[in-house]
């Protein structure tokens, strides 16, 4: 494996390779081509969604140098001073290019105070000047400098794109990772590409060989095993309220994170209730599947299956939601396998 870390190696430097963000690429793309340049852009979204690489990809098809690009930390910037140091630099023209473009992460952490003086500089900025301002956190950005921008909202990439964005970095560093070990990478990642290449990274130094086995993944990761999954579906679908209860025991004692347990409940659940009401999706469905879980979902729906109904995954979400109120991190899933199985006496 090469020694550069896979985020910077796979990072797009080209608006085509910019993943799931078409509908911002296009408008980008067409405005550059006609020289409707703005004075000053927004980019919203979750981490990992491609906001500052594709603000590098701005600069670099308006030519400018790296000399003439300037990426600024607002988390570590964030004062008045700093800004105030900003608009001076502004005013001294670029070194060897049309525009100086100044990239600003994070910039909803910047203090009241500097917002206030960035707000002078960006409602009169030189002509040679561009700002691309990049945030997670959008709803804290004073609307009086969001209407001073153009402004664009990342989507969070699927679990599917994730899954075959890994599925294909897999095979470009020579390794081999079955599908049901890239979708658990995928969930894990979270909707961020940085952050399943981190993961996966992690994974691939583990690996004793080039073929990464599920057990390597669950190991690396610290995510649940398929059988203690399993075995809570499976006190579902039998009603058996001990079994479901030693499951979430067994999780707790292996200091799994009790969001991601659920979160893979969940996930297979949906694919077991997909299957169960929609037997025209199954071809497109076990693709996307480890062909352990095809016979798993197919063995519970071969049975008693009227537990996978869409009362049984609303007290999961609701279970989901309580999980992040909960100082016993178990209560919420042993709350809901009781709600289930209709075994509340009150």
């Amino acid at each position: 494996m090469s020694e550069i870390v896979l985020y910077r190696k796979y990072r797009p430097s080209k608006f085509k390779e910019v993943l799931g963000q078409d509908h911002i690429i296009k408008v980008l793309e067409g405005a550059l081509k006609m020289g409707n340049v703005a004075h000053a852009y927004l980019f919203s979204g979750s981490r990992g969604t491609g906001k500052t690489s594709v603000a590098r990809i701005m600069a670099n098809d308006l030519g400018c140098s790296v000399n003439d690009v300037h990426e600024i930390d607002a988390a570590s910037n964030r004062g008045i001073d700093d800004i105030r140091e900003l608009r001076e630099a502004v005013r001294t023209l670029p070194f060897d290019s049309k525009y100086k473009i100044y990239i600003v992460d994070e910039v909803h952490m910047l203090t009241r105070e500097a917002f206030n003086a960035l707000l002078k500089t960006l409602e009169e900025p030189p002509n040679h000047v561009i700002f691309i301002l990049a945030t997670t956190e959008l709803q804290k950005v004073p609307e009086t400098i969001i209407s001073r921008c153009q402004t664009f909202v990342f989507k969070k990439p699927s679990d599917n794109s994730l899954k075959s964005f890994i599925l294909e970095i897999v095979k470009k560093e020579k390794f081999k990772l079955d599908s049901g070990s890239a979708e658990l990478i995928a969930i894990l990642g979270d909707g961020s590409f940085r952050d399943a290449l981190g993961i996966l990274q992690k994974v691939i130094s583990f690996s004793k060989d080039n073929k990464i086995s599920s057990e390597e993944v669950t190991q690396v990761t610290g995510a649940p095993s398929t059988g203690l999954v399993n075995q809570f579906i499976e006190s579902i679908i039998n009603n058996d309220l001990e079994k479901g209860f030693s499951a979430v025991k067994q999780a707790g004692e292996q200091n799994i994170d009790m969001k991601l347990y659920l979160k893979l409940i969940l996930h297979k659940m949906r694919l077991a209730l997909l299957l169960r009401f929609s037997p025209e999706t199954r071809k497109e469905l076990e693709k996307k599947l480890s062909q352990e879980d095809i016979e798993f979902i197919k063995n519970i729906l071969k049975g008693k299956s009227d537990k996978i109904n869409s009362k049984t995954l609303l007290v999961l979400l609701e279970a989901y939601q309580n999980l992040y109120q909960a100082f016993i991190p178990e209560l919420p899933l042993e709350l809901a396998l009781v709600k289930i199985l209709n075994k509340d006496d009150s």
